[in-house]
Order: C-alpha cells, then structure tokens, then sequence
C-alpha cells in the first residue's frame, strides 16, 4: 500500500501539518526536522502529490480555457483550434496545464466562473472573446481574477485581452494592391454591423487615402457574408463597363462567391485582376483562381495569449491590452 502523508508523520515523530510545511519548503522548519521528515519519506517511499503541494502552496498551474465548442464550431471559426493549440504549446513550456471548458449552452456562465475563483480549480482564465460579455467582465474584475480575452470586447471594460490588429490588415492590403498597380479596386465587406469587417475596411479605406488614393462608396458592398451573395455583387462589379483591376473579399466566404464569378470569366480577363482576401483558413488553399491572402498568424496568438497569462498570474495588477502579430502576404 502506497504511503501517505500520516504514515510519514508517524514514523518521524511529528505532525501531519509539519510534514506538510517541510514538504512546501518552510523555512520556519529546524533542520534536524527537516531532515527527520526526508528520511522518513525515504525510507517509507513516499511522494506527495503534486496537485495537493500545488493547492497549499495558493497555486495549481492550471489555466482554464473557456470558449464556445458546441457542434460545429471549428467549421463556423476555424482559427479557433489554431489559437487554442498556442496556448496549450505556450503553457506546456512553462510548467502549466490547461483545461478546456464549454459555457455556450449555459445559460449562467457567470456561475461556473465563479466557481472556478472560488474553488481555487485555476490559476487563471483564458476567454475566447465569443463568449465574453458585460456580466462574465464584471465578475472577473471585481474579483482581480487572473485572466486574458482573446478578442477587444466591444463594451467599455477594465478587461485584459490581446486582439489582432483588423485595421492593420487592411491597410497591408491596400498597401499590396498600391504595389502592384492594382487599382481601382472594389471591396466586398461582411455585414455593416461586423467589427472585424468595418476595421478591415476602415484600414483598406485609409492606406489609399494616405497614398493619395481613394475607395468610392459605389467601390463598396455590404453583405450577409453568404457566397451567394458575394457571388452576385462580384458579377455585378464585373459586368461594369470599367471592370475593376482588384477584387478584395473581407472573409473566406466572400472569397468563395468572388472565385466562382471570376471562373466565369475569360481566362484573359480573369488573369488581369488581382484577387485578394483575408485569412488562409478556411477555403483559400482549394479556390480556382487561388487568392492572394493577407493572413495573421493565430497560433502564433495563441503563443501569446499563453505567455500573457503566466505573467498576468504572477502580477495580478498588471494591464494587457494590446494588438499582438503582423499580417502577412501569401
């Protein structure tokens, strides 16, 4: 039968508490206990374990990865699993393990966050911002919880997260179309109401103006970031008696509306537009014609994220926000 911790206690004479300090290494230990207890745990072949060390030491070196993984969700975000690999490699390198958890189908998350604080089950959270809100934000901060956001919320917050720069991307692409002579360009964006698309935008629509460039409004439009719907305003941009030098698609899926009007083509008409969209996930490596792709390196977030933690755990009162990873082209 294996040893325990009252076993090694009795045979050194001591108590159950003071084989537990000498264990976590307190300095208020004599020596000569400190060595009567290792030679009891010796001889006996006792190790304690890790995970109850940890607990009395106010630790576990486990992180907590809270995110939406319902059925479907690596189809519908497929950067999420890459971004989660990164963390788990950058924890993995420092000692920590991570937990998954799923709160998508909860209908009071807030109550599983604060049982986590409670219980003390992590060291700290990491959040993927799809399931962040205003509640979950404020539960974290009036406990100065370790934790970091994957993602700007978009409501005021004291919040630490760590976000790509979507403007930035954008004005990498108007910066790449500037470069290759490839304008007038027309933009394919998501939804009106979408961050991440209006950013792009935003970052497209300031490199050219910068550059002594401009994106009219007709240049623009606005979908349900369908393919379908891309589709149908790609062959309406192509059907003007200007046909445009650039296509850009915001998303994948508005790439794969472009690449099926561009098929359409003349293989000469379509070799003289430059295609252009973000992210290399999901579609981009099976599309014809193949796009040039503005793309932001997710694990290497991921990486990040995980780094951000540890010292967000060791300094609680630290603040991170901030945009993290270049976009480049392929």
């Amino acid at each position: 039968m294996k040893a325990t911790i009252r076993d090694v206690a009795r045979e050194a004479g001591v108590s159950i508490s003071t084989v537990s300090k000498v264990m976590n290494h307190w300095k208020t230990i004599s020596q000569e206990t400190v060595e009567r207890v290792q030679d009891a745990a010796t001889k006996l072949g006792y190790t304690p374990n890790a995970r109850a060390v940890n607990f009395a030491r106010g630790n576990t070196h486990n992180v907590i990865y809270l995110s939406d993984l319902k059925k479907g969700a690596a189809y519908q975000n497929p950067h999420l699993f890459d971004i989660m690999c990164g963390v788990f490699s950058s924890l993995a390198k420092n000692g920590y393990t991570m937990t998954l958890m799923d709160i998508s189908n909860e209908d009071h998350p807030n109550e599983t966050i604060e049982n986590i604080i409670k219980e003390k089950s992590a060291d700290g959270i990491v959040i993927h911002g799809s399931v962040i809100n205003q509640e979950v934000a404020n539960l974290i901060v009036d406990h100065q919880f370790p934790h970091i956001v994957i993602g700007h919320p978009d409501f005021d917050n004291r919040l630490c997260w760590i976000d790509t720069n979507h403007a930035l991307a954008g004005q990498h692409a108007a910066a790449y179309l500037i470069r290759r002579k490839a304008l007038p360009a027309v933009f394919i964006a998501g939804r009106k109401t979408d961050f991440i698309s209006k950013e792009r935008e935003n970052g497209f629509r300031k490199c050219l103006r910068h550059n002594g460039y401009s994106l009219q409004n007709t240049d623009v439009a606005y979908t349900d970031s369908s393919w379908e719907m891309a589709y149908q305003t790609t062959k309406e941009f192509l059907n003007r008696s200007t046909i445009p030098k650039a296509i850009v698609t915001e998303n994948n899926t508005l790439a794969v509306g472009a690449a099926r009007a561009l098929r359409e083509l003349s293989d000469e008409k379509s070799n003289e537009i430059v295609f252009l969209t973000f992210d290399i996930y999901p579609y981009t490596t099976i599309l014809d014609p193949r796009p040039d792709v503005i793309d932001i390196n997710v694990y290497e977030l991921g990486m990040q994220v995980g780094e951000m933690i540890i010292r967000k755990i060791n300094n609680p009162t630290l603040m991170i926000q901030s945009y993290s990873t270049l976009p480049e082209i392929i």
